[in-house]
């Protein structure tokens, strides 16, 4: 499954609000005609905090993640550069999207996502990573999938996936190199509430969790997030 997902800052003169209702409703209605596209979802942006974990921010001050999930690689290129409809997702995008990065992943599960009723419940939280300069992409790759053990002994997490970026578009349609967009993994756990996950980041097996984290990371920088499925 390749997930594809976009990086979004609102327009400046939008507020929050009307951005999320913009894009729920009317980008959503739009978005989820691409063909091929399996699950589409929608994370809008409600806390920059790091809740739990004392670590270096990135300079990013997203707004939103999309997330949409084909196939493979080729299906998600064909629906948003050549398609019937690439024009006018475009065209959308341009009306309420301030800057939108484009990043694609190769998603891991490390603990299942609960099922539809007991996840609409859940707080979650999603990172965006950045490796040490020190490690290359093949070991951060190697201690990430290691950093997954670390985390199955927290209690408390609901939920942990792991998304490794393969591709970067700093500006949509337009392939960049790592350096013009240096994020080398995004991050998805999912808890009951803030205050569990606190309890765990907080607990023995959380702080050696973190501890292995600052061996192979520079930055994470978190978000809390709404999380929505539009498809």
């Amino acid at each position: 499954m390749t997930v594809r997902m976009g990086l979004i800052r609102k327009k400046a003169d939008w507020t929050f609000d009307d951005f999320n209702a913009y894009w729920r409703e009317n980008h959503g209605a739009l978005a989820r005609q691409a063909p091929n596209l399996r699950e589409y979802w929608q994370n809008p942006v409600v806390d920059r905090l790091q809740r739990g974990i004392e670590f270096a921010r990135g300079p990013w001050k997203f707004d939103g993640f999309s997330q949409l999930s084909f196939d493979d690689p080729k299906q998600s290129n064909h629906a948003f550069n050549d398609s019937g409809m690439a024009a006018a997702l475009i065209k959308d995008e341009l009306h309420f999207i301030g800057e939108l990065h484009i990043v694609t992943s190769e998603q891991s599960v490390v603990i299942p996502v609960p099922p539809k009723e007991e996840r609409a419940k859940l707080l979650k939280r999603m990172s965006v990573l950045k490796r040490l300069p020190t490690i290359s992409e093949e070991d951060f790759r190697s201690e990430w999938k290691r950093h997954g053990d670390f985390v199955r002994r927290m209690s408390g997490v609901a939920g942990y996936r792991q998304n490794v970026i393969v591709a970067r578009e700093r500006v949509k349609g337009t392939p960049c190199s790592y350096d013009e967009l240096p994020i080398d993994g995004i991050v998805e756990m999912w808890f009951k509430d803030a205050a569990t996950l606190e309890a765990a980041f907080g607990s023995d097996a959380g702080k050696e969790t973190m501890a292995h984290a600052k061996t192979f990371l520079s930055e994470i920088t978190a978000f809390v997030v709404a999380e929505r499925q539009i498809l």
